[in-house]
C-alpha cells in the first residue's frame, strides 16, 4: 500500500467543560521533522505527542496545531492586587487633593490600574483534559493518514506509469540491434579496405571485431534493467510503503540506462535512452513524496 507524505487530518472533540481541535498537515521530508504548537496547558505533554507523531505518521514534514478552550459554566477565576490596589488609590486621592479635582471617581481608577486584577494563578491539574486533547489528535492523525492512502494511490498509478513507459521502450531495443552490429562491422570492414594487403591480418581482423561486439554488447543491460523494472512495480504492489526502497531501485534502474546510452552507438537507440531517462526523472521525482 503506497502512501504519500503529502497529507491533512483535522479533528474536533469536546466535553462540558472544554473543546479541543487538532490540526494537522505533513510533507516529504527524509526523516520526521515535526513542528508543533501547544497550548501552554499541555507543554509537558510535547515529547508524548512527538513519539506518537513518530509511531503513527513515521516520517515527514509534521506541522501540527492544537487549539484549546475552556467553557466556562461560572464567573472567571481572577484575583485582585489589593496591596497594588491600595497604593494607586491612595496616590490618587494625594493628587487630587494637591489639584483640587473631584476625587469621586478614583475607586474605579484604582481598580482599572496595571495589574490591579489579573487572572489568577493556574494550579489546576489538566491530566483529565490531557485525554480528550489526545483523542482528538488521534482522530487528527488517522484522517491524515487516510488522506495520506488517497494522495498514495494516485501516486502508484503514476509510477505504475512511467516503469511500464521504460519497459515498453526496452521492448523496442532489439529492433536496432542487428543493425547496430552491421555498423560495428561495415566501420572495421572500411578501415581494413584502407590498409594495403601487406598490413592485413585476418587474425587480427577477427579478434578486433569480437572486440567491439562484445564491448557493444547490451544483452545482460537489458536483462537488468527488465528485472529492475519487474522488482519496482512489486515493491509498488507490496502492502509497505517504502519510499527509500523505491529510491534505490530507481538508481540502479539509472546505472543500466546510462550504460545502453554509452553503448548504443545508433542514433535510433539513442532516441530510446533519452526517453528512457525522461520516464526516470519522473519517477524519482515522484518517489521522494513517497512515505
Amino acid at each position: 500500500m503506497i502512501k504519500s507524505m503529502t497529507g491533512y487530518g483535522k479533528a474536533h472533540h469536546e466535553d462540558q467543560s472544554v473543546s479541543a481541535t487538532a490540526e494537522i498537515r505533513t510533507l516529504n521530508s527524509k526523516f520526521l521533522d515535526a513542528n508543533i504548537r501547544l497550548p501552554k496547558a499541555f507543554s509537558d505533554k510535547e515529547l508524548e505527542l512527538r513519539n506518537l507523531l513518530s509511531s503513527k505518521l513515521v516520517r515527514g514534514k509534521v506541522a501540527v496545531v492544537i487549539e484549546f478552550e475552556k467553557i466556562e459554566t461560572s464567573a472567571p477565576n481572577v484575583a485582585v492586587n489589593k496591596a497594588l490596589f491600595k497604593a494607586y488609590y491612595e496616590d490618587f486621592q494625594q493628587l487630587a487633593k494637591e489639584t483640587g479635582a473631584d476625587d469621586k471617581e478614583i475607586f474605579k481608577l484604582a481598580l482599572q490600574a496595571p495589574d490591579v486584577i489579573a487572572p489568577a494563578k493556574d494550579n489546576h491539574d489538566y491530566s483529565q483534559e490531557w485525554e480528550l486533547v489526545k483523542t482528538a489528535v488521534l482522530e487528527a492523525i488517522a484522517n491524515c493518514d487516510e488522506f495520506r492512502m488517497q494522495e498514495g494511490q494516485a501516486l502508484k498509478t503514476k509510477l505504475t506509469e512511467y516503469a511500464d513507459n521504460i519497459g515498453n521502450l526496452l521492448e523496442q531495443v532489439p529492433e536496432y540491434e542487428q543493425e547496430r552490429v552491421e555498423i560495428v562491422k561495415q566501420r572495421l570492414r572500411q578501415n581494413l579496405q584502407e590498409l594495403t594487403e601487406e598490413q592485413t591480418d585476418k587474425n587480427r581482423f577477427e579478434q578486433e571485431l569480437i572486440y567491439y561486439l562484445e564491448k557493444y554488447d547490451i544483452s545482460e543491460e537489458k536483462v537488468r534493467l527488465g528485472n529492475h523494472i519487474k522488482y519496482f512495480k512489486e515493491v509498488l504492489d507490496g502492502k509497505e510503503s517504502n519510499g527509500k526502497k523505491l529510491g534505490f531501485i530507481s538508481q540502479e534502474m539509472g546505472r543500466e540506462i546510462n550504460t545502453l546510452g554509452a553503448k548504443a552507438n545508433h542514433s535510433g537507440l539513442q532516441k530510446i535512452v533519452v526517453r528512457m531517462k525522461d520516464d526516470l526523472e519522473k519517477i524519482k521525482e515522484q518517489s521522494l513524496n513517497v512515505l
